[in-house]
């Protein structure tokens, strides 16, 4: 599949999963490489969007791909699948997730969370946040994908001609971008300062 058939599929879809189909068993998503973009029925922050994809009253705001781009040392790519990782968008926590980071720091006021270093001291997650922070995307985020075994190469394309606000990485153009770094910066800065939350 071309990139432009990845795009496609993921500005058309046929369908934006709800986290209770996702997290249903057996999972809709497959164990497959591929990419995903997340809709919003509801906005984290105030962005202008405008220029963003809708689909059934909901909001593209965030791709991305599973796995990662291989590393330049010629190793092969992650054995990362798009069911794994979409599945710990909507259940895990920030230290694992770039979407949880970013949707937790603009939730935060919101939602009463706060970023805060966990367990020996070196992750930043929500603590215990990260309840609200996945009930609030049970209500407000829909995802959908498409399957590619080189999802890599989609990637800076979809980046490139989609306005995805909450993306950061290959997306410094964007006029959020600076915002939503000094927004994720502040608490980052903060979380450090406080004590360790015991896990």
């Amino acid at each position: 599949m071309d990139a432009k058939d990845v795009l496609d599929g993921l500005v058309q879809p046929a369908h934006l999963w709800s986290w209770a189909e996702v997290l249903a068993r057996p999972s809709p998503v497959p164990s497959r490489p591929g990419v995903y973009g997340w809709y919003f029925k509801e906005l984290p922050w105030p962005i202008d969007t405008s220029q963003c994809m809708t689909w059934d009253g909901c909001t593209l705001l965030y791709g991305g791909i599973a796995p990662k781009a291989p590393p330049a040392n010629g190793r092969p790519a992650g054995q990362q699948t798009l069911r794994r990782r979409i599945r710990y968008h909507y259940t895990g926590n920030a230290a694992g997730s770039i979407l949880r980071l970013t949707l937790g720091c603009l939730l935060a006021e919101r939602l009463g969370i706060q970023l805060r270093r966990v367990g020996g001291g070196r992750r930043l997650t929500f603590a215990a946040g990260e309840a609200r922070l996945s009930a609030w995307m049970a209500d407000h985020a829909y995802v959908t994908w498409v399957e590619t075994d080189r999802p890599w190469s989609a990637e800076q394309r979809l980046i490139a001609s989609v306005n995805l606000p909450l993306n950061l990485d290959q997306n410094r153009q964007h006029a959020f971008h600076q915002q939503l770094t000094q927004i994720r910066a502040d608490a980052d800065t903060t979380a450090r300062t406080l004590p360790v939350v015991s896990t």
